[in-house]
């Protein structure tokens, strides 16, 4: 039951990031493992959906909303804020809530945004615990312009 489980949010998160804006690499703590397939959808001119699916401890999924997103000083630094739900399938499973504070810089002659975050999350299935979480590397591949 459990792989096929597995399997079958495998095959949802694949499909559902052939459709993203944008798709990428993210490095550093995240619920799941250190390294996780990251994409962004975007939502209104200043709000987006940031996903993570990680292997390595289980399988975890992070699926936070940006709604905050803004340029700074033109169009090549934009900073967000979000928060939203992650879950780690693992022995113990666990589930609660992650918040996100980002500084991203794309470029304007290759489609590639480079950014650093960073992620509290606050677990409350299986036990409650607070933990300040840690910063990531974010590489994506941008499709399309905005």
């Amino acid at each position: 039951m459990k792989k096929i489980f597995l399997i079958l949010a495998m095959t949802m998160a694949i499909g559902g990031y052939s459709f993203a804006q944008e798709v990428g690499v993210r490095f550093g703590n995240i619920s799941g493992g250190n390294v996780a397939i990251d994409a962004m959808f975007g939502a209104s001119k200043y709000s987006r959906i940031h996903t993570d699916i990680s292997f390595g401890n289980g399988v975890g999924i992070d699926l936070l909303w940006d709604f905050l997103y803004k340029p700074l000083k033109g169009e090549a630094f934009n900073w967000y804020v979000g928060a939203g739900p992650y879950t780690q399938i693992a022995d113990p499973f666990m589930l609660g809530v992650v918040a996100e504070a980002g500084l991203e810089y794309r470029f304007n002659k290759v489609p590639i945004a480079l950014g650093l975050d960073y992620r509290p999350q606050l677990s409350i299935i299986t036990s409650t615990d607070f933990s300040w979480g840690g910063f990531g590397f974010n590489a994506r591949y941008v499709f399309g312009k905005k």
